[in-house]
């Protein structure tokens, strides 16, 4: 088995993407584990991860590296969470998840990785989490209810992050709107609330009637 470095902190072989585990021998959802010349790498599904969807979707921007400080918005149990926890190992994710079932599953995850912080909040008050930041670059959010790009954007502006990532639901913002339209009024917000689109790419097949928007702040 060989590994391709694809992208900071992510590798891949024969189509398939992995992280190094920050937790040997543990697995998160069932994934593949992998051990190459002692190290040991978990298969990172894009079938699981609308994050990996994008990479494996030809995605060209990638704004972690090992010491970014991550807001993920809608971590739900902790999937992708342990996946970037891998890539930002000397960094760290404030994981703010809204429903108390997953965020129960998300707190397990977050014993296993100490620079993981769970925070059971709201995505549309920030001012609620504030103080947990010590600084963050990079907003990552996937969350499914209304007004999506508002939601990114007021965070970004709350925590002064240089780059965010927003998995965007079409379905939660209009089930009678072309996906198409969804996405580009997404794009259309963040433009006047002046960011710059970096990337935006349909997460198809892996996810249907979703894209992944990329944005800097451009200011």
């Amino acid at each position: 088995m060989e590994l391709l470095n694809r992208m900071p902190g992510v590798f891949s072989e024969r189509g398939r993407l992995y992280t190094v585990s920050a937790c040997p021998g543990r697995r998160i959802y069932g994934e593949r584990l992998a051990t190459v010349e002692g190290i040991e790498y978990r298969e990172w599904s894009p079938k699981r991860s609308k994050l990996s969807a994008y990479i494996s979707n030809g995605g060209r921007e990638f704004p972690f590296s090992e010491n970014s400080r991550v807001l993920y918005l809608g971590a739900s149990s902790g999937t992708t969470a342990s996946h970037l926890a891998d890539i930002c190992r000397r960094g760290s994710l404030v994981c703010v998840e809204i429903s108390a079932r997953m965020f129960r599953d998300l707190v397990g995850v977050c014993e296993t990785r100490p620079n993981m912080m769970p925070v059971l909040g709201d995505a549309t008050r920030p001012e609620d989490y504030m103080f947990v930041s010590g600084g963050i670059d990079v907003v990552y959010q996937d969350v499914a209810q209304k007004h999506q790009a508002e939601i990114a954007a007021d965070n970004m502006d709350a925590f002064g992050a240089e780059f965010g990532m927003m998995a965007v639901k079409s379905r939660s913002e209009d089930v009678t709107a072309s996906p198409a339209r969804i996405f580009r009024q997404a794009e259309e917000v963040l433009r006047d609330r002046g960011f710059k689109i970096l990337d935006s790419r349909d997460l198809e097949p892996y996810e249907i009637d979703h894209a992944m928007i990329v944005f800097g702040a451009g200011r």
